[in-house]
């Protein structure tokens, strides 16, 4: 699907200026350290991990039935979040996301 692709890449963008933009404010364990002072910052980390483990139930599949390997993008959305799911749809090219 052309238009999972075109937001993946519009996401993609702004995303990675905004990350880097923090990383080089706190540092990459900087922006984990900054949810473990409150439970409202608890909440939104547990809510990112559901939210990619989701995405992942759905990815892992998805990457078998077309062929590719699963595993770099699983450890590269442990490693860097929504980094790997979306660089998994900008790279996916025109295979179905709906299979």
């Amino acid at each position: 699907m052309k238009s999972a692709r075109t937001l993946a890449i519009i996401l993609l963008i702004p995303f990675t200026v905004l990350t880097a933009y923090a990383v080089m404010q706190v540092g990459y364990i900087g922006i984990f350290d900054y949810h473990r002072h409150s439970p409202a910052g608890w909440q939104v980390f547990a809510d990112l991990v559901i939210a990619l483990v989701l995405v992942l139930l759905w990815l892992v599949p998805h990457a078998k039935k077309s062929g590719r390997n699963p595993w770099p993008w699983v450890v590269l959305t442990l490693l860097l979040g929504s980094f790997g799911p979306l660089v998994y749809l900008v790279l996916a090219g025109k295979q179905p996301l709906d299979e």
